[in-house]
């Protein structure tokens, strides 16, 4: 079976960007982030296969300078017909319109994938929704900007985790990592 991951940075108050999707809070949190420290996202990123992320996040993250995602083959989540892949990237990412991720899941299950990374909001909200992620790992920033999109906005139902371990920074923040339990708790 595919493990499916969450790996967010998200403000106190549970947030992964403002309301227009603007990232720049997060950007100025990291200023004061020790030099060198990325969160085990590298060592995280080792572990994946495959990254699958909505239109809107790619849309953001390739237009930084650097591309954090190293080599590994992504899939872009679009209902947009005409998506753009910039040269840098088309060895490495493709498109897919298949929004339903059970059936995404379905067909990559065929593919000897073993890790899938997901990302985006939309993305992770419709997979938590479907029962299908496995892992979350939530980087707290020591941030509250009181509105903005939230990665489990409107599930259909509690989902309830099961701690692996907590990591705290000396700046400030508090790394959650949790596997979704499985059995229904009363």
């Amino acid at each position: 079976m595919v493990k499916v991951s969450v790996y967010i940075g998200s403000s106190l108050d549970g947030f992964i960007a403002r309301e227009d999707g603007d990232i720049g809070w997060l950007d100025d949190a990291n200023k004061n982030v020790t030099p060198g420290e990325d969160f085990g996202f590298h060592r995280f990123l080792e572990s994946v296969d495959l990254i699958v992320m909505g239109r809107k996040t790619f849309e953001q993250v390739q237009a930084l300078e650097n591309w954090t995602y190293e080599d590994k083959k992504l899939i872009v989540l679009t209902s947009k017909r005409n998506l753009e892949i910039p040269e840098k990237l088309k060895r490495i990412a493709t498109t897919s319109n298949t929004l339903n991720p059970t059936k995404l899941i379905k067909e990559l299950s065929d593919q000897s994938i073993d890790h899938i990374y997901i990302d985006g909001g939309l993305v992770i909200q419709e997979f938590l929704s479907a029962g299908l992620v496995d892992e979350i790992t939530v980087t707290i920033v020591p941030i509250i900007i009181g509105r903005g999109i939230s990665f489990s906005k409107l599930l259909p139902k509690d989902l309830h985790l099961d701690h692996l371990k907590t990591t705290v920074y000396e700046f400030g923040f508090v790394q959650n990592k949790y596997k979704i339990s499985k059995l229904k708790k009363n």
